[in-house]
């Protein structure tokens, strides 16, 4: 446990140091005068609209945003790893759905937002696919260089020996691409927390973006800046479970 401890304050003890310093510095200025509190409020400021928003964020609007999270993530994961599978295999697939993937990522999502709100209506399903849509092209796109750039040498000698492509894609591809994949994950669970956000930000009831927007509509500076704040709390802790994830299956794949 302190050889753990001792590890984390090494990595990331400069890190607390410049963010305690930057939020002294920021407090001190608006304290100040020099920036008007409702341009950007003081962190103390923000931590009391936390707290005297918490029911309405932390009961309400996380939860229906975290909710749109975990969908838009799952089911980016589930078609990204699909995808990406299918275009290693087939070349014709990649030459068709590759630049289709590209093109996707070209297209401004407040352009794209309207129309999901068109076809879906202001349910959770318009968010969802926002937050798919920003989130599905790291999977595929990390899922597909990890596999075509892994284990030529270990196909090779598996191809001699008379294993058949499945056999050597389980086997050998799979595993090597593993790295390449988690980072994809690591990119696309906090795509998808911005993906969500703008979803409820451009059309929504409820959901952090949404409030985020009616309280900049009210111009109240410390509850939307409150906001921000959960919501990168959110992207860090889904970041950091990920990488528990990366690590725990990078260590089991080396035994």
């Amino acid at each position: 446990m302190r050889a753990n401890l001792k590890k984390w304050t090494g990595d990331y003890g400069l890190f607390l140091l410049v963010a305690i310093l930057l939020i002294s510095i920021w407090q001190w200025v608006v304290v100040k005068g020099w920036v008007p509190s409702f341009i950007l409020p003081a962190p103390t400021a923000i931590w009391s609209s936390i707290i005297e928003n918490r029911e309405l964020l932390f009961g309400e609007h996380l939860p229906a945003t975290l909710k749109e999270v975990v969908i838009g993530f799952g089911i980016s994961l589930a078609g990204g790893l699909f995808l990406g599978s299918v275009m290693h295999f087939s070349r014709t697939v990649e030459k068709v759905l590759y630049p289709f993937l590209v093109i996707s990522q070209t297209i401004p999502l407040i352009a794209l937002s309207p129309i999901f709100i068109m076809w879906f209506g202001y349910t959770i399903w318009s968010k969802i696919a926002v937050t798919i849509l920003i989130a599905f092209f790291p999977i595929v796109v990390s899922t597909y260089d990890g596999l075509k750039a892994g284990g030529n040498e270990y196909r090779e000698l598996l191809l001699t020996m008379g294993a058949d492509r499945w056999t050597i894609f389980r086997k050998v591809q799979v595993p090597m691409a593993l790295p390449s994949i988690l980072s994809g994950l690591k990119m696309s669970v906090v795509y998808s927390v911005v993906g969500a956000t703008i979803g409820e930000w451009l059309g929504a009831s409820e959901g952090l973006g949404y409030f985020s927007r009616r309280m900049s509509g009210n111009l109240q500076a410390d509850a939307v800046f409150a906001a921000i704040v959960i919501l990168s709390v959110l992207g860090i802790l889904l970041f950091v479970f990920i990488s528990l994830i990366e690590k725990w299956l990078l260590k089991n794949q080396n035994r």
